[in-house]
């Protein structure tokens, strides 16, 4: 009997948490159940994106969207919809309209995808990553064939150049102009890397199109492989990752078998063999030289630059290192064309761009977009606002090495070029958000916490630069900052800036530097009124019981350090020595009497 119906969940690392397998499980073993196994398919997909709904089930035809989803949801699920045709409501995702009506939103008519131009995404919660002819049947390896068949290697990266493809890993060094220079150098052997090691928190572009798509950044290696002469190439992608290591290792074994690696592929002469190599998730092996220490099996410390990896990398042969979204975009420009890749974006950003959007926002998840999209779309037309009804503060993009925008920046279209010049970066695509309740300098020391613990320690005013930096801004959220304390903070991330000898340490004080120049009022609160304004910075703060206190006895149950005392329906006591600031007693009274000052 025919296919009538797809029944798709997601497998992405996220809904996998949430037992989304148990749930694909169950939707077998009741589709079993019902006699409907020949006529309905089942399979786990790639990240769909939307994941503060997961586990997300998907039904085709008539793709109605399902979030939340949960193994006992299954059974009613398959009688409801599958059988008898009537969606599940309860379950389905409902968007309020402009008649203030809740309506069941088809998957692609969502706010959160409609808005979206999904490239390097394209695939992901689509097909089924185990399934190569899946792939195929979506145009897969169709560029590849196109290249090995009817052009040179200098037509394919003028494709490139032409498509204005820039990398997607960081700095945007353009991608055709990169491969060019390791296809003009001479050698017995050249290399293709891919940079998989994503370590920016929050940050998860990379492995939602390993774990959804690998065969689009298998059969964009093969061709870059082609272009700049390459005939081994490595995907480096940290441990942390099992299962885009899995699906990955998966999708190589079938390409073999397909002919579409190895020594004649397609039986058309050319030979491009393809490895992973595991790193133990050191941040700083995003950097190239860094990268290909490690695979060397050397501990990843940055080298000095020249000469460039284009003319000496790995083993000291010339080598290519695209990260995972850049190379998501090439068999589509090699298929579609230049012009057609150039058409979307801004004028010096072409293309789109995945963000993975967090912190403070309604529709946490994985999103793509195309360059010059503004700030404000993102967050809350895809993003879909600020829980509570708080305010906006500040998003961050870039991760540790971007900086800190504000409201005033909102309406500014996303590119390479005003990123930089507003004191952040794009980055490989973290973008976190936050709300009137963070404290700016709080997330600028969070921050820098970080880069110190990943700073490899090679130069000096990298590792010991930045400690210092941490240790004034310690000084300054514990209360003991003076004024002269900010004009030190700001020379020295300049200092560190100017003189690091990568770019970890190069863009680590963007987070004090865009914080120091947009919110420095709370910095001098902090300093001069030794007072932290969102009540973040403990040793700031203290809590106190406001006269509207029933006396209900709720916070001193619940106060870990016997801090609140008190008599049945009277007011209640802070003893301010006692108390450890946790903010039980302020998230436990349900009437608000308990403030901070």
């Amino acid at each position: 009997m025919a296919i009538i119906a797809q029944v798709i969940i997601c497998g992405g690392t996220g809904c996998m948490s949430s037992r989304s397998e148990a749930i694909r499980n169950e939707f077998i073993d009741q589709i079993k159940k019902l006699g409907l196994e020949d006529e309905i398919k089942v399979y786990m997909s790639g990240c769909f994106g939307l994941c503060e709904k997961g586990p997300v089930v998907v039904v085709y035809p008539d793709a109605t969207f399902y979030s939340h989803v949960k193994v006992e949801d299954v059974e009613e699920i398959c009688i409801e919809h599958l059988l008898k045709g009537r969606v599940v409501t309860r379950k389905a995702y409902t968007e309020m309209t402009p008649e203030d009506e809740a309506k069941i939103k088809k998957f692609k008519e969502m706010n959160f995808y409609s808005r979206q131009e999904r490239l390097a995404l394209r695939n992901c919660g689509i097909i089924n990553p185990f399934d190569i002819d899946e792939y195929i049947g979506r145009d897969g390896y169709l560029a590849l064939e196109k290249v090995l068949t009817s052009m040179t290697p200098n037509e394919v990266i003028d494709v490139i150049s032409k498509a204005g493809l820039r990398g997607r890993g960081g700095g945007g060094f353009p991608t055709g102009l990169k491969w060019s220079m390791a296809a003009k150098n001479v050698a017995d052997q050249k290399y293709m890397l891919c940079n998989a090691d994503e370590g920016d928190p929050g940050a998860f572009m990379d492995r939602a199109v390993l774990e959804g798509d690998p065969h689009c950044v298998i059969e964009a290696m093969a061709i870059a492989g082609y272009a700049i002469g390459a005939s081994q190439g490595y995907v480096y992608v940290r441990a942390e990752y099992p299962l885009a290591v899995e699906r990955l290792n998966f999708a190589i074994g079938q390409a073999y078998q397909y002919g579409l690696l190895g020594d004649n592929i397609m039986g058309l002469g050319f030979k491009f063999n393809l490895e992973t190599r595991l790193g133990a998730g050191a941040f700083v092996c995003g950097e190239e030289t860094a990268l290909i220490a490690s695979i060397e099996g050397e501990r990843g410390m940055p080298r000095n630059k020249p000469p460039f990896p284009a003319n000496s990398g790995l083993w000291g042969k010339p080598t290519i290192i695209n990260n995972v979204e850049t190379l998501a975009n090439v068999p589509q420009i090699i298929i579609k064309g230049a012009d057609w890749f150039n058409k979307i974006g801004s004028q010096n950003s072409k293309g789109t761009k995945v963000f993975a959007l967090g912190g403070k926002i309604n529709n946490t998840g994985l999103l793509e977009v195309p360059m010059g999209t503004t700030l404000r779309d993102v967050i809350y037309c895809i993003g879909g606002g600020i829980p509570k009804g708080k305010m906006f503060k500040a998003v961050q993009t870039g991760g540790p090495s971007g900086g800190c925008l504000t409201a005033k920046h909102l309406d500014t279209p996303i590119d390479y070029d005003n990123l930089v010049a507003l004191g952040s970066m794009m980055g490989s695509g973290g973008m976190i958000v936050m709300d009137e309740d963070n404290c700016m300098v709080d997330v600028a020391k969070f921050f820098l916490e970080f880069t110190v613990e990943e700073s490899c320690g090679k130069c000096t005013p990298c590792r010991e630069g930045n400690k210092r930096m941490l240790e004034i801004l310690t000084k300054i959220t514990e209360g003991r900052g003076v004024m002269a304390d900010l004009k030190e903070l700001e020379d020295l991330a300049n200092a560190i800036k100017d003189s690091s000898l990568c770019g970890l340490g190069q863009s680590a004080p963007n987070p004090v530097l865009s914080t120091l120049k947009n919110f420095y009022d709370e910095y001098v609160a902090h300093v001069v009124d030794k007072k932290c304004p969102a009540g973040v910075c403990k040793s700031l703060i203290n809590y106190y019981i406001a006269d509207n206190c029933i006396g209900c006895g709720k916070c001193k149950r619940n106060c870990p350090a016997g801090a609140i005392t008190g008599e049945v329906k009277k007011q209640h006591v802070i003893d301010t020595n006692l108390c450890i600031k946790c903010g039980a007693c302020k998230a436990s009274c349900s009437f608000g009497a308990i403030h901070t000052a």
